[in-house]
């Protein structure tokens, strides 16, 4: 079979397609013919060997990904031949709390990923995609929705009438957007782009910020929450955006903390955190359970992820480009047929 390798932290351009074994599954685990894989931010650090010290090579990249069971091993039973599936992003993550043992089993990163012709997963690793969604919307889902998922509703319980905060519109952001809005909560967005800004609002976005020609955004989303503050930030640039993330929720709300866009390395005031009695909480993604009841309420709403570019298994070091571009709108795919 056909599958990308990372063979050393060199960057995109040194991701390398190789020829491989197809893999036979043993006990308990499930043969998938991948359908699509798509990428997230996450994957442009392991493939610069930016996630994490320790990094073992070759690795096959990526997390997300669906396909159909094309063989089980002895014992399986969640799933049969046939069945469309994706897999989670830890794959010991199936219920409770994150520990440092599942922590060790996230696809494209301690473990190989979803970038090929055929993986082997564990049964209990697997998620049954719903019904009204192609193999290509299913592939978008592990990572960012699970994740968007987590700090709103698992985390969050966001409800009717509740405000939230959502920076840019990548795949986390438009995900998180479109979960608020079926939980009856209202939206503001910011990004840099008024095409894009135009876009969230088609979906539901309630007010946008365009923080290029409004640098203190934080002081719009202040006057537009009649000078309170949002319920809940969902912050994915890091450092460069949480100090006004601080300013921009109110007293006693939440910030779910999940990415690192605009880099680490900026010292935070603590003092806003104590001084508004806020929930600043890591979200790393998710389990097995909480991916589950995310499906059941995208079935219910018929929720279709929003997919920016598609690109050829045989381009996947485009897809890495253009990702790594930040042009992109939603999720970027790459298809395997």
């Amino acid at each position: 079979m056909k599958a990308y390798e990372i063979q050393s932290n060199a960057g995109i351009d040194a991701l390398t397609l190789v020829d491989r074994p197809e893999p036979k599954p043993a006990s308990g685990q499930v043969l998938i013919q991948v359908k699509a894989t798509s990428l997230n931010y996450r994957d442009l650090l392991v493939i610069d060997g930016a996630y994490g010290t320790g990094q073992k090579y070759p690795l096959i990249p990526m997390s997300d990904g669906a396909g159909e069971v094309v063989a089980v091993g002895e014992g399986v039973t969640r799933v049969k031949i046939g069945d469309r599936v994706a897999g989670i992003f830890f794959q010991d993550w199936i219920y409770g709390s994150l520990t440092k043992e599942k922590m060790k089993s996230d696809l494209g990163g301690g473990i190989d990923g979803m970038l090929a012709e055929y993986v082997v997963l564990h049964q209990d690793g697997l998620v049954i995609l719903p019904d009204h969604l192609s193999y290509i919307e299913g592939a978008t889902l592990p990572c960012a929705a699970v994740t968007a998922w987590h700090g709103l509703v698992t985390k969050g319980n966001i409800g009717a009438g509740d405000s939230v905060l959502l920076l840019g519109t990548g795949g986390v952001s438009i995900f998180a957007l479109q979960f608020a809005k079926i939980h009856g909560a209202r939206a503001i967005i910011t990004s840099s782009s008024d095409e894009k800004l135009a876009r969230v609002k088609q979906l539901g976005a309630d007010e946008t910020i365009n923080y290029k020609t409004t640098p203190d955004w934080e002081k719009q989303v202040y006057q537009l929450t009649n000078r309170t503050g949002v319920d809940h930030v969902v912050e994915v640039g890091g450092a460069g955006t949480l100090p006004k993330s601080l300013q921009a929720v109110r007293i006693g709300g939440r910030i779910s903390l999940i990415g690192v866009l605009s880099g680490r390395g900026n010292e935070i005031d603590p003092m806003p955190i104590l001084f508004k009695s806020l929930t600043v909480q890591g979200i790393y993604v998710g389990s097995r359970e909480m991916f589950e009841a995310m499906n059941q309420a995208m079935q219910q709403h018929k929720i279709k992820p929003i997919i920016d570019r598609v690109f050829s298994f045989t381009e996947a070091r485009e897809a890495y480009h253009y990702l790594k571009s930040a042009a992109h709108f939603g999720k970027v795919v790459i298809r395997n047929s």
